[in-house]
């Protein structure tokens, strides 16, 4: 790992504990609808703010919305334009038409961001699932993408078969517990299944307000279920349409923000403690793979994190890196 990693320059960030505190303060935005603007196929929740180019745009991980950058959008906005969104199926979102593979997501935000008027160049900054849609998205339309910040992003096009193959039987069991869930709320009253979002709700970086509004579309939006049991049925088609379609973003800045503390439960067995730093070992190279795209690459490793939020519990590692990216754009375009 040293050799390959040190080639394309790793550079090490530690968190500063200052930064965690009021993560996601002011999160209030996030609990009404924002702008529901035409994808083409529905209406998609925007939440945009901010002024200035190029725009940051959001999308977050699996079983996540727009509140999953509550901690590090308002900070964003003070510098450029900064958009999140509920992917379709999701909260305040319209329900989503089938099936929900990276390529009909990515195509549906692009539509979005046309017909609301918000123009390229655009930063794209994803988490976990999210990576799968925005690097599908820098496919289709890198002449409309300035950069990309990967925030711990799902890296199963790139990972060892070994673990990819491990993935997609995970993928399984979580399709039978969302099914389970969804036809339980579907018919009756709802079954208990607030850990499938975000962290586990309620989330500890979350407003009362805010967790109350979350937990009422885990326990009463159906449509919620059925994005999300498409979006997982479609994963390892997701994988395969990246390996398939490997673009050079040229000198456009990618930032790969990488922990390896993946929520590594601290009392483990030495067993399943000695599989997880193989994993994590083997998940911080693969994700190292994607500096090779651009001339302007750097992963960036967050120590302190676990459970794969960088965003929440260390926002100011992810503020840097998008500092950095907006910056680069604006010269490029300037």
């Amino acid at each position: 790992m040293t050799s390959i990693v040190r080639s394309l320059g790793v550079l090490l960030l530690f968190s500063a504990a200052s930064a965690i505190a009021g993560a996601a303060s002011g999160d209030s935005l996030y609990t009404k609808p924002g702008t529901l603007v035409s994808s083409g196929s529905g209406h998609l929740n925007f939440y945009c703010i901010g002024s200035g180019s190029p725009t940051v745009v959001f999308d977050s991980g699996f079983g996540d919305w727009s509140p999953a950058w509550a901690g590090v959008q308002p900070q964003i906005a003070q510098w450029s334009r900064a958009c999140a969104y509920d992917r379709g199926g999701y909260a305040f979102s319209d329900p989503a038409v089938m099936p929900r593979t990276s390529v009909r997501i990515a195509d549906e935000l692009h539509a979005a961001l046309h017909n609301a008027s918000v123009s390229p160049p655009y930063v794209l900054v994803a988490h976990a699932f999210g990576s799968y849609n925005m690097r599908v998205f820098a496919d289709r339309y890198m002449e409309d993408v300035g950069g990309i910040v990967l925030v711990d992003a799902d890296d199963g096009d790139v990972e060892p078969a070994k673990w990819r193959v491990r993935d997609n039987e995970n993928f399984q069991k979580i399709i039978v517990k969302l099914h389970q869930c969804r036809d339980a709320l579907a018919e009756g009253p709802p079954k208990s299944c607030d850990g499938m979002f975000f962290r586990g709700l309620p989330e500890a970086r979350f407003s009362a307000e805010l967790n109350a509004v979350l937990l009422h579309f885990a326990r009463s939006q159906v449509s919620l279920y059925d994005a999300m049991i498409s979006e997982m049925e479609k994963m390892s088609g997701d994988q395969v349409y990246l390996q398939q379609h490997v673009r050079s973003y040229g000198s456009r800045p990618i930032r790969v923000l990488t922990t390896w503390h993946f929520g590594r439960p601290p009392s483990s067995p030495a067993s399943v403690h000695s599989s997880r730093m193989a994993f994590e070992h083997d998940s911080a190279l693969a994700q190292g793979t994607w500096l090779e795209l651009s001339t302007n690459s750097r992963q960036i490793f967050d120590y302190r994190v676990g459970r794969q939020y960088i965003q929440l519990d260390d926002p100011h590692v992810v503020l840097e890196a998008v500092h950095q990216v907006i910056d680069a754009v604006r010269k490029t375009h300037s």
